[in-house]
């Protein structure tokens, strides 16, 4: 019994992180995470600069 909750448990972290990057994508955000995301030029190397 504790397997199967420990798997549920697992299974709901992961579609919940795979909900968020979906959902932030839809919003247009390039890397997801990153405090530029929406305003990041480059294409995966997101900084200030």
């Amino acid at each position: 019994m504790t397997d199967i909750i420990l798997i549920a448990v697992i299974l709901l972290v992961v579609c919940a992180a795979i909900a968020k990057i979906v959902s932030e994508k839809k919003k247009g955000v390039k890397c997801v995470g990153c405090p530029y995301g929406k305003e990041c030029k480059s294409k995966g190397n997101c900084s200030k600069f």
